[in-house]
């Protein structure tokens, strides 16, 4: 029998047209034909017949340092931030190895963690301020203890951390000679972001992607970046040996050729698009965002005081208002129940649908769980 999260995306896939899509964190804002052209030129040509420059596209690579900011590594091309991750867990993980982490978190990662062998140790942080410190990585440090996970800004939160912070972090990796695994996917939608590898460069392994500030999520296309040491480690694990998928580069080439003019109205039409979940949710007893502002393009909406299921919440919009949200039930074993996730970087249309289903949806759950009145 397949869970509600398959059927609800089976669903949601087979109406995509007909979908406000809230769920992944995927953005919608970037204008189209940036990489459209680039897309119809490769298939005209037929590049999609032959093999890419297996370690990846010259003028890509360049864009990708460029992006990131950091001098003296070159950028390691897989299919997808997730696949670095997997590499990286597999590499640099050993049975019995412990990774501090979060939760909430992006848990697939900590899956990673466990085909490794290995164990997070999860710190709890649905509690203000909705991040990692400094001073509880340290007390969580322990004698099996070889990575902090670090994602920046975090998924599901939207929290993110101060320059202040993350050198704070970094210090602590490098005092305790721990790897610092840095997931900076959201790092276009935070202000002042600061990567982990500018205080601790031999420690950190930076993971990036285009598939949430390019809007290239379908084509799966992001990889890492660390000492030339530790690429080759974690190379050892690459599966794409013959190259990255021809198509998602000439995309991801094209975006970042283009991404100064446009990354800015992206940016600022996702934080008008927050502050209108913002206001939404305001209006409906019972619900609250434990984050606000949000450092990426995602919000959690707790429904704690509700008596409403994430799942039905999931299944009320996406079934029967067309917006499809996200059930926090794969984001945290022990606050999953509490939330549903929303993200933001759409078209104000989709947001208004949102605006409009949200609180007519908790009217009618709330209805269906209210307890009966003695007659």
């Amino acid at each position: 029998m397949s869970s509600p999260s398959a059927d609800a995306f089976r669903y949601a896939h087979a109406h995509r047209t007909e979908i406000a899509w809230l769920s992944q964190n995927t953005n919608h804002l970037v204008p189209p034909e940036i990489v459209r052209g680039a897309l119809d030129e490769a298939i005209r040509e037929r590049r999609y017949e032959g093999y890419p420059p297996a370690s990846g596209d010259p003028e890509l690579i360049d864009l990708v340092t460029a992006d990131l900011g950091l001098a003296g590594t070159r950028p390691f091309l897989t299919g997808g931030g997730t696949e670095s991750l997997y590499m990286i867990a597999r590499a640099l993980l050993a049975p019995g190895d412990e990774v501090i982490a979060s939760d909430p978190s992006y848990l697939i990662i900590h899956r990673f963690v466990e085909l490794a062998g290995a164990r997070t140790a999860n710190l709890d942080i649905y509690a203000p301020p909705f991040r990692l410190t400094a001073e509880r990585i340290q007390e969580a440090i322990g004698p099996r203890t070889t990575m902090v996970l670090l994602i920046d800004p975090l998924n599901p939160l939207g929290s993110g951390y101060s320059r202040e912070e993350v050198r704070a972090i970094a210090e602590v990796a490098h005092d305790h000679h721990l790897v610092l695994l840095n997931d900076v996917t959201y790092r276009d939608f935070s202000e002042g972001h600061a990567l982990a590898a500018e205080f601790a460069p031999e420690e950190t392994v930076t993971v990036w992607s285009v598939s949430k500030s390019c809007g290239l999520a379908g084509l799966r296309l992001g990889g890492f970046a660390a000492p030339p040491d530790r690429v080759r480690a974690i190379a050892r694990f690459n599966t794409n040996d013959l190259g990255v998928n021809i198509l998602a580069q000439v995309a991801a080439r094209a975006a970042l050729r283009t991404k100064s003019s446009w990354i800015g109205e992206v940016v600022r039409q996702t934080r008008e698009n927050g502050a209108r979940v913002r206001e939404v949710v305001a209006g409906v007893p019972g619900t609250s965002l434990p984050v606000y502002p949000s450092r990426a393009n995602m919000l959690v909406i707790d429904l704690g005081a509700t008596g409403v299921t994430p799942e039905a919440v999931q299944e009320e919009l996406l079934f029967h208002h067309g917006v499809f949200v996200r059930a926090g039930n794969y984001l945290s074993p022990h606050h999953g129940q509490r939330f549903v996730r929303v993200s933001f970087s759409n078209p104000p249309g989709d947001i208004e649908r949102f605006a409009r289903a949200f609180p007519e949806a908790m009217r009618t759950l709330s209805a269906r769980t209210a307890t009966p009145r003695p007659a």
